[in-house]
């Protein structure tokens, strides 16, 4: 089957990203910014990390404008990495682009091949297994199913990224039961240790259950970054209410009187119409 007709890019698109191109070399080159001509690829790998999560907090907050914003941000990171590349590392954007495209169809072999594929669990297993082998063919050493998540993501997102290549490889419960339960068994465990006062054994049932949870929420297909980041947004937005209508400072408030305040907030919440997306 030939794979889909590929439109071509629109024009202003193209004019676009050429300009943005041309506004980072004029910063990087003699004469441009002396920051930018300063940089080095170890240096700017930490701002892209920056505006990673700068980009996932926008994204949590719905924040159409700041989506749209930090993802030029990231973007301008990206050219720029590559055009320092250019210089001292042998590649620069070319070889960025045209190494990402070939990846992409390689990767996609039910779009630009005749492999079948019944559904999403089918592309991601294939994407794994393509992986694996290019992995193998290139010589690397680590070609486990778990290999390519990095070691320095938050640890809730790396737990994520984890089950899912378990799941892709087939490591995986084959409903929702099954990870519900394994919750409430190392909720159980970690009260034990608690009522022990074991301190190692519980933070080490804690780390249990906190993974249990993030599998959990893959199987449902609730992002668990995503999710706390909301949680937490609800949680200082109500408790800011409380510090605004206290009268009083925090410490010398009871408990009672904050719950007050704190069920006021969630109320609010609860009334307030819901935010229209696109």
């Amino acid at each position: 089957m030939p794979p889909p007709e590929e439109k071509p890019v629109p024009p202003d698109q193209l004019a676009a990203v050429e300009r943005l191109i041309q506004v980072v070399d004029t910063l990087r080159s003699p004469g441009g910014c002396p920051w930018d001509a300063e940089q080095t690829v170890e240096s700017l790998a930490p701002h892209l990390l920056e505006e990673c999560h700068e980009l996932a907090d926008a994204v949590a907050r719905g924040d159409d404008a700041g989506i749209r914003e930090e993802l030029g941000d990231l973007l301008m990171g990206v050219l720029m990495v590559a055009r320092v590349a250019s210089e001292d590392r042998g590649f620069g954007l070319t070889e960025v682009v045209e190494g990402i495209t070939a990846k992409l169809i390689r990767r996609h072999p039910h779009v630009y091949g005749e492999v079948g594929v019944a559904g999403t669990g089918e592309v991601l297993g294939n994407w794994e297994a393509i992986k694996k082998t290019e992995k193998e063919e290139a010589g690397q050493e680590d070609t486990s199913a778990l290999s390519g998540v990095p070691a320095t993501l938050p640890a809730l997102l790396r737990a994520w990224r984890v089950g899912q290549k378990a799941a892709n490889a087939g490591f995986d419960w084959p409903d929702l039961l099954g990870p519900a339960e394994k919750v409430e068994e190392e909720w159980a465990e970690f009260q034990e240790a608690v009522a022990r006062d074991d301190r190692e054994a519980a933070r080490h049932e804690l780390g249990d259950l906190l993974f249990a949870v993030v599998n959990l929420a893959r199987k449902i297909d609730v992002e668990p970054e995503l999710a706390l980041r909301g949680t937490i947004e609800r949680f200082t937005a109500r408790f800011r209410h409380i510090e605004r209508h206290l009268g009083k400072p925090l410490g010398e408030a009871s408990l009672e009187e904050m719950d007050a305040l704190w069920e006021e907030a969630k109320q609010a919440e609860a009334a307030a119409p819901a935010r229209p997306r696109p």
